[in-house]
This record gives C-alpha cells, structure tokens and sequence, in this order.
C-alpha cells in the first residue's frame, strides 16, 4: 500500500469507531502532536483519542501529498454532538516505516471544535 493508501484505511477506521483496526496501522512507538493531545506510543495516543469515539462520524478527505516516504492530508473531520453535528477542516502531515504511520502532525481550528462540543455537564451520545 502507499502512504496515502495506509492513511485512507486508517483514518477510515479510526473514524468509523474500528479502534483496534486504526491501531493496526500505527507503530508501537507512533508519535502524534495535535492542538489538544500529545502521546508517544500508540497506546498512548489511542487512550488520549479514546473520547472522539461516541462523537466521530467519518471523514473526508480532499487532497493529498506524498513526498520522500511522507505525507500530508487535507480533510474535514465529521463530528456529531449535543451541541450541533458538522465538520472541522484538518490537516496532518505523516511519516511511515515499515508500511505504518510512525508520526502525526495535526492541525485545526480548535474554536471551530469547540463550537461543536456540548457543555461539560452535557452527556455525549452514547454515554
């Protein structure tokens, strides 16, 4: 699979709640730095992510670029909460080893985010 192939599947199971298949796809030492979570490790990063899943509601991905062994993805992030459903505009830049995603950039409005996340005394679906 390429790069851009690996990340399509990943984030296609990531989205769609297919933790452990996401988790398949990612290097034990997988290192990721968002706007809201930072971990070494994929199990770290999967237990920080852990919350997303009640409110993921799949993506969309609109461009992407490979260069040298790395990629970087242009996407909207569909979420549903309480507070209103819609979808945030991502972009993350990832490196691969051994037919893995090995790190995460990723970058987003986090206002945007906000908007669509319910009160904190307010239960999230599912939950």
């Amino acid at each position: 699979m390429s790069a851009a192939e690996i990340f399509r599947t990943y984030l296609q199971r990531f989205t769609s709640g297919d933790t452990a298949g996401a988790a398949e796809l990612l290097t034990d030492d997988f290192r990721f730095h968002g706007p809201m979570l930072q971990s070494q490790g994929k199990a770290a990063f999967m237990e920080g992510s852990a919350p997303l899943g009640p409110i993921m509601r799949g993506a969309e991905i609109h461009r992407q670029w490979e260069d040298a062994g790395e990629l970087c993805s242009f996407y909207d992030f569909k979420i549903e909460t309480p507070a209103g459903a819609g979808s945030i505009p991502m972009a993350e830049w990832n490196s691969f080893r051994d037919g893995k995603l090995a790190s995460a950039r990723l970058i987003f409005d986090t206002a945007a985010m906000a908007a669509l996340m319910p009160a904190p005394d307010a239960p999230l679906p599912g939950g």
